[in-house]
C-alpha cells in the first residue's frame, strides 16, 4: 500500500484546549442524526459541507492522531481536478494531526467524521482550504471540494506525550481493563532497528513478568499499561526509552544495539493477571489467577471456606488444606483465627476466585519460628499461599434482622470488643463497638426496648471513645463523645473524655467548658477534678508561651522603632549639613 508524507491539519489546538476538551475514550458527540445517502449538511462552526455518497460500516471514526488509508480527489467548484489519488494503484496513507497546520487545513476534519468504507463529498470554504495564497493548480481564495473514500485507519498514541514512545494500534483488544504497575503480564514482542535488523524476540509462547519489575527496555512496561488484553501494537521508541546513548552489547537473547538507536517494537499483550496490594502497604499482595463469581466479596465478619497450599519462598510446603486430600479450612474473617495476611486477603475474594498470596512476615508468623503440619516455618519468613475461595456466608446486615436479632448482635459485638480491649487490641475493639452501634442505629424500638438500646448505644460510643484515646486519635474521640452527649447531655464520662481530647489538640476553652459541665453533674468526681488541675497547668504554660511571644514581638517592634528613628535622625543631619554647605 502506498504511503504519503502529507500530514493533514485542522485548526490548531493549544495545550490548555486539550485539557478543556478532554473526553472519555470512545466518546462520540452527536449533534444531529446520521447523514443518509444524498443528504448534505454543514459541519459545525468550520462551515465545511458534507454530502453522503456511500454509507460506511460500524460506528467508530478516526481519532485526531490516526493514520488513515484513503482515496481522495480534489476539485474546484467548476469540476477541475487539481489532485487525485485515484491515478495510483493503491490508496494512500495519511497522518491526521490537529497540532500541525498544513494546507488543506480542513481535510483532516473531514476524514475524522467518516466511518470505515464511507464515501463522501466535502466542500471546504477558503479558510479550510488553501486560503488566500492558493496552491499549485488551486487559485487564491478558492472554495474547493474533496471526494474521499475511507478504507481503514490505525490509531496512534503518544504514550508519554513527549514523542518518545509512539504507539500504533494494529489490532484493538478487549475493552475490559488494562494492566496496572503491580500486575503480571504475558506478552509477545519483536524488536528491530530502523534497518530491520532483529535485536530481540520473545519466545513463541510469550514471556511473563511483573510490570513494576520492567523488562527489556523502559518503553515496554510504559506501553503495556496503556494496552488492553489482545491488543497488538507497533511502538516507535526513541533512544531515551530504549537503550539510551550507550546502546548495549550482545548478551543472552538480545543482540547488540548501537548507541542512540531508534527501535521498532511489535508487541502483543496476550493477557494479564491482576495483582492487588491488599492492605495498601505493599506487604500482602494478591495475584488473581481466576476471577470469581459476580461482584460480591466476603468482607469482614464472613464465614469463609477456603482450600490452600502454603509454601515458603523456596517452595517448601508447610501446610495444605485441599478438597479431596484434607478438609478445607472454615474460619470467620476479622476474628484472628488465621494469620493476618490470609485473613485480610480472604475478605477481598469472590466466590470461586483463585489467587496466589505473597505475605510479608509482619502479616504472617512474624519473627518467631513455628511448626506447622508439614514443615517448620523459620522466623521472618515471607509466605506464599495458593488459595481458592470455595464459599462464604456473609454476616447479616442490620436491614436483614428483626429487632431481637439486632439487639442480640449488638450485645455480642460489644462483648467481643470488651475482650479485645482487655487484651489491649484497641483498634479491633473499636471496630467491634462501632459495629455494635450500627446494628441498633436503625429500626423502630419502643418502651423498655428503646431504653435498653439507648443505654447500649451510649455504652458502645463511650467504649469506642476510650479506644480512640488509647490510639491517640483525639479528633475521633471528640466525635464519639459528642454522639453520647447528643443522647445524654450530662454524661460525665463523655464530657471527661472529650475534655481530655480537647486538651490534647490544644482547644483549652472547649476543654474548660466540658470540665465545668461535668463538675456540675458530679461535683465530687476525682478524675474530673484532677483533669481540671491538668487544664489549669496547660493554660498557665500556654499563657507563659504567649507572654514570651508577645514580649519578643514587642522587643522587636521597639528595636525596629529605634532603628527607624536613628535612620530619620541621620537623614536630618545629612540634610542640614548639605544645606549649610550650599549656604557657604
Amino acid at each position: 500500500m502506498d504511503s504519503s508524507a502529507i500530514a493533514l491539519g485542522a485548526p490548531q489546538i493549544t495545550s490548555s484546549d486539550d485539557e478543556e476538551l478532554d473526553e472519555e475514550e470512545g466518546e462520540v458527540i452527536e449533534s444531529a442524526p446520521p447523514l443518509q445517502i444524498g443528504e448534505e449538511r454543514v459541519l459545525g462552526s468550520l462551515h465545511i459541507k458534507k454530502k453522503m455518497l456511500e454509507l460506511g460500516t460500524g460506528y467508530e471514526t478516526p481519532e485526531h492522531d490516526a493514520e488513515v488509508t484513503v482515496h481522495y480527489v480534489g476539485t474546484l467548484l467548476d469540476g477541475t481536478i487539481f489532485y487525485s489519488t485515484r491515478d495510483k494503484s493503491e490508496p494512500v496513507t495519511l497522518t491526521l494531526k490537529v497540532d500541525e497546520v498544513r494546507a488543506p487545513r480542513g481535510l483532516g476534519h473531514c476524514i475524522m467524521t467518516m466511518k470505515k468504507g464511507e464515501i463522501a463529498l466535502f466542500t471546504l470554504p477558503v479558510d479550510q482550504g488553501y486560503g488566500a495564497e492558493g496552491y499549485d493548480n488551486v487559485p487564491p481564495n478558492s472554495v474547493i471540494q474533496f471526494e474521499i473514500e475511507l478504507f481503514s485507519w490505525i490509531d496512534v498514541v503518544d504514550v508519554r506525550r513527549d514523542g518518545g514512545i509512539i504507539k500504533k494500534i494494529i489490532e484493538k483488544g478487549d475493552k475490559n481493563g488494562k494492566p496496572s504497575d503491580l500486575d503480571e503480564v504475558l506478552v509477545k514482542y519483536q524488536v528491530e532497528l530502523l534497518d530491520s535488523t532483529i535485536v530481540a524476540k520473545s519466545p513463541d509462547q510469550g514471556i511473563q513478568f511483573c510490570v513494576n519489575d520492567g523488562h527489556l527496555c523502559p518503553a515496554l512496561p510504559l506501553a503495556i499499561v496503556s494496552m488492553h488484553p489482545g491488543e497488538k501494537v507497533k511502538l516507535i521508541v526513541q533512544p531515551q526509552y530504549g537503550f539510551g546513548e550507550e546502546g548495549r552489547s550482545s548478551s543472552g537473547i538480545i543482540n547488540a544495539v548501537p548507541p542512540n538507536s531508534v527501535l521498532n517494537i511489535d508487541v502483543l499483550l496476550v493477557s494479564y493477571k491482576p495483582v492487588i496490594d491488599v492492605v495498601g502497604d505493599s506487604k500482602v499482595f494478591k495475584k488473581i489467577l481466576r476471577d470469581g463469581e459476580g461482584s460480591s466479596v466476603a468482607d469482614d465478619g464472613a464465614t469463609v471456606t477456603v482450600s490452600y497450599v502454603a509454601k515458603l519462598e523456596d517452595g517448601t510446603i508447610f501446610e495444605r488444606k485441599e478438597v479431596g486430600e484434607e478438609e478445607p479450612l472454615v474460619f470467620v474473617t476479622d476474628e484472628e483465627q488465621v494469620i493476618t495476611g490470609l485473613d485480610k486477603a480472604a475478605a477481598t475474594m469472590k466466590k470461586g476466585e483463585k489467587a496466589v498470596l505473597k505475605i510479608s512476615p509482619e502479616y504472617g508468623f512474624g519473627n518467631v519460628e513455628v511448626q506447622r503440619d508439614l514443615a517448620k516455618v523459620p522466623q521472618c519468613s515471607t509466605l506464599i499461599y495458593e488459595v481458592e475461595m470455595l464459599d462464604f456466608v456473609k454476616e447479616k446486615t442490620p436491614r436483614e434482622m428483626n429487632n431481637e436479632e439486632k439487639i442480640e448482635a449488638a450485645n455480642r459485638k460489644k462483648e467481643e470488643g470488651n475482650l479485645l480491649y482487655k487484651n489491649q487490641k484497641y483498634q479491633r475493639a473499636a471496630k467491634k463497638y462501632n459495629k455494635a452501634a450500627d446494628f441498633i442505629e436503625t429500626g423502630k424500638f419502643e418502651g423498655d426496648e428503646e431504653k435498653q438500646l439507648k443505654a447500649l448505644r451510649v455504652s458502645c460510643f463511650l467504649n469506642a471513645a476510650a479506644c480512640s484515646l488509647k490510639l491517640k486519635n483525639f479528633r475521633e474521640t471528640i466525635i464519639l463523645c459528642s454522639e453520647v452527649l447528643d443522647i445524654e447531655f450530662q454524661n460525665v464520662k463523655a464530657l471527661y473524655r472529650r475534655a481530655q481530647s480537647h486538651i490534647e489538640v490544644g482547644d483549652l476553652i472547649s476543654a474548660e467548658m466540658d470540665i465545668k459541665k461535668a463538675l456540675e453533674a458530679d461535683p465530687e468526681n476525682r478524675e474530673v477534678k484532677s483533669l481540671y488541675k491538668t487544664l489549669k497547668f496547660a493554660k498557665a504554660e500556654s499563657d507563659r508561651r504567649d507572654a514570651k511571644l508577645y514580649a519578643n514581638m514587642f522587643a522587636l517592634s521597639k528595636k525596629l522603632k529605634v532603628v527607624a528613628e536613628e535612620e530619620k535622625m541621620a537623614t536630618n543631619i545629612e540634610t542640614t549639613e548639605h544645606s549649610n554647605e550650599q549656604s557657604s
